[in-house]
């Protein structure tokens, strides 16, 4: 048996198809499983137990005619294997026309009816209703192939050499974030879309505050290159209890940060999926997003959201009247209470 999976973005919606990944390996425990995937978020998966090989989307390459000999090639490459079974769980139009050019014996996808795509399906799967998470459909592929649907699986398998360099590197002697009765707190002030940020003002008050209620607390801030600017403005809170690993760790290193946690504060951004998939502790701030079908999965009572009528309006820019007021009127007070909440 060989299988296909096509997720090639984003970072959360990586982790949201992963429990697709373990199921399959548990039900085919012979099989040949690959997983097509941006380059750029290769090392998520790279060496997985459960996958026998990944597939690299040069995406950004791929754009330019100079190397369309690339892309032909790993198209060809995609034909040989003759899979068994091809499965988009990206469905989008470039996707749907990747799976269905290497040519397997059956391709299933999600009838998301955006760009044609299901049109490339034998079998579409159509999302149950609009807050259906995307992680309950992704496993509805599962079902209508009649492979068992359960929770009996580890999300995210510690990768213990990368744990023990992450440990070595920022949380050993003689570092203070060594210290294991301090609660560790994660912070997560970045987001792909502007008004999906709460206010890095907010999370500076918010950490001068649980620094009150939770003397011991250690602070670490999570994000890329481009959140650098907002880990430094959080770091000037309590220099002396806040690590700044914006843009220092890769993408397996920031999963085994999350692992140490004992609570996540977050956007919504992939840390917050990586999060939820490990069981840790979270706090997710939304404003223009749906928590119901892309918040942190199995902890919506852990989201804070408020109720206006313009939200979730599911556009990466604000229109309203007053402009991102979603995530401003969120109050730090009121972050920090139910932070006290969760660790009483």
């Amino acid at each position: 048996m060989k299988i296909l999976i096509l997720k090639p973005s984003s970072l959360g919606d990586v982790i949201h198809a992963l429990p697709v990944l373990r199921l399959l390996r548990q039900h085919f425990r012979d099989a040949e499983i690959f997983w097509w995937i941006d380059s750029t978020l290769a090392p998520l998966i790279d060496g997985d137990p459960d996958l026998t090989g990944i597939v690299r989307f040069e995406r950004k390459r791929w754009g330019k005619p100079q190397h369309w000999p690339e892309m032909l090639s790993s198209i060809h490459w995609l034909r040989t294997q003759k899979f068994d079974l091809v499965i988009d769980l990206q469905s989008l139009l470039r996707s749907a026309a990747f799976a269905w050019l290497a040519r397997g014996k059956f391709l299933i996808g999600l009838d998301d009816a955006r760009e044609g795509a299901n049109g490339f399906y034998d079998l579409a799967v159509p999302r149950k209703d609009f807050h259906t998470h995307a992680v309950d459909w992704y496993l509805s592929v599962l079902t209508a192939l009649k492979i068992p649907v359960h929770k009996n699986f580890i999300w995210l398998p510690e990768r213990k050499e990368i744990a023990d360099d992450v440990k070595r590197k920022w949380f050993s002697e003689p570092s203070i974030f060594n210290l294991q009765s301090s609660p560790l707190i994660l912070l997560q002030p970045g987001a792909r879309w502007e008004n999906k940020r709460w206010p890095v003002k907010h999370f500076t008050t918010l950490v001068r505050a649980l620094e009150n209620n939770f003397p011991a607390a250690r602070f670490v801030i999570l994000g890329g290159k481009d959140d650098v600017t907002l880990g430094e403005k959080i770091f000037a809170a309590a220099p002396e209890k806040v690590l700044n690993l914006c843009g220092k760790t890769s993408l397996p290193e920031m999963i085994e940060v999350v692992r140490r946690g004992d609570l996540l504060i977050t956007n919504d951004t992939g840390p917050m999926h990586v999060a939820a998939a490990l069981g840790k502790p979270l706090i997710a701030l939304f404003g223009p997003t749906a928590p119901e079908r892309t918040g942190p999965y199995g902890q919506l009572q852990n989201v804070l959201r408020l109720d206006l009528p313009c939200a979730p309006c599911l556009k990466s820019t604000c229109h309203f009247e007053k402009p991102e007021e979603c995530l401003r009127a969120l109050t730090p007070d009121v972050v920090r209470r139910h932070a006290q909440a969760i660790f009483s």
